[in-house]
């Protein structure tokens, strides 16, 4: 037994995280491969590695995929300090090289010499597409305005499959349920943003992110841009870059006849952030969304008005009203805040109401001792108790919409 265990712990120390093990890199310069500062890591390596995100068979393992900045080149490295087969006969390692080069183009490189001679071209990579809008943000460090651009692509641009191909491996590192899509379906759209930077006088771009929409069909001639994936790599994080290429989708689209409305597949708790301050963003200066209009409360002016002229649908019509309502509320003012308490918890009491329904069936079903008598007066005040948490934290989501809308 005692040497079983001794086994186990030896075994043990030749697991790695491949979260910690899998660095990522965005290159601009040759120098760029050996700074640390420009490293980054996976969220996720699940899809690849297993759910416990573990690599056997190596110390200090350390699997360098680096992508240049603008056509993202891409180059596979696999190091480690020691292998479990250096010391324990019989055992095999995990092959990590491998397991990654299943997500990754054939094309990519394995050589470090290699892939510094491609980085010469990046001056002749160029967005694909059209360009849709173009932004600055400050830059703190670098004491300036970068400049990025945003961009339509389609898959039948030059060259942009195989960037594409390229592009989508990130997803499987950042989306936890992250799947590649069928290229062959002409009903996807493909948006990105590009940053334009100086090197040797010359203008270059770096891929910043991108997002994938899916034209749903809608009876009976009109199709629902549905927004599949979105990712804005991380070291663009943070700057304000997805909510910039979320206007920018709402823009596109309004400009075709057909579409109904815009809506999201699956949208993760972070993209309902950020869409609830786009659509807020959008929707204040609307005259249906008015001071005057928005104590009145909801109303079908406003469910019109935001689908005709931003292409929102009813549902999120009335979240950025309750959103916009609280910023005109005195919520110090007793009347007031009751107001729009009540205001809100009306929507939010619906699904109770439907528990309620159901528990009363269930009376008429059971005998009085399988249902005690204070069944009722516990449910009803876990629903109240429940409710009023609900409600909380939905003001406390509106508040932090409104504190980012006055920065904006």
């Amino acid at each position: 037994m005692a040497a079983i265990n001794a086994m186990e712990k030896k075994l043990a120390e030749y697991k790695c995280d491949t979260n910690e093990a899998i660095c990522l890199k965005l290159v601009r310069f040759p120098e760029d491969l050996e700074d640390d500062s420009t490293t980054f890591h996976p969220e996720y390596s699940h899809q690849l590695f297993g759910d416990d995100e573990v690599a056997f068979g190596y110390k200090g393992l350390q699997i360098q995929l680096f992508c240049s900045a603008g056509n993202l080149t891409t180059l596979l490295n696999v190091k480690y300090t020691s292998k479990v087969t250096d010391t324990i006969d019989c055992v095999e390692p995990d092959d990590v090289e491998s397991k990654i080069r299943e997500i990754i183009p054939a094309s990519s490189c394995s050589n470090t010499e290699d892939f510094v001679s491609l980085l010469e071209k990046e001056a002749k990579f160029k967005p694909f597409g059209t360009l849709l809008h173009t932004y600055s943000v400050h830059n703190e460090d670098a004491g300036e305005d970068i400049t990025y651009q945003i961009y339509k692509a389609e898959m039948s641009c030059p060259g942009f499959q195989e960037y594409h191909e390229r592009l989508q491996t990130f997803l499987m590192w950042f989306i936890e349920t992250a799947s590649f899509i069928d290229v062959d379906d002409e009903r996807w759209d493909y948006f990105l943003i590009f940053e334009k930077y100086n090197k040797d006088g010359e203008t270059l771009f770096a891929t910043v992110g991108y997002m994938t929409v899916y034209n749903y069909y809608v009876y009976p001639d009109k199709t629902r841009p549905r927004v599949s994936q979105m990712l804005i790599l991380p070291p663009f994080q943070g700057e304000g870059h997805g909510a910039q290429l979320l206007e920018a989708i709402h823009r596109y689209y309004l400009t075709a006849p057909k579409v109904l409305d815009i809506t999201a597949e699956d949208p993760s708790e972070s993209y309902i952030k950020l869409r609830d301050f786009v659509h807020a963003k959008l929707c204040q200066s609307l005259p249906s969304f008015s001071p005057d209009r928005l104590i009145q409360g909801f109303s079908q002016k406003m469910v019109e008005e935001v689908q005709e002229k931003l292409k929102i649908n009813k549902k999120h019509a009335r979240r950025v009203y309750e959103i916009l309502r609280l910023h005109n509320t005195d919520m110090s003012d007793l009347e007031h805040a009751k107001a729009y308490r009540l205001e809100i918890k009306r929507r939010l009491v619906g699904p109770y109401k439907k528990n309620q329904r159901e528990l009363a069936k269930m009376r008429k079903c059971l005998r009085p001792e399988e249902l005690g008598n204070q069944m009722s007066q516990i449910d009803l005040q876990t629903q109240h108790e429940e409710l009023e948490k609900s409600y909380q934290d939905l003001v406390e989501e509106y508040r932090r919409v409104l504190e980012r809308l006055a920065q904006a």
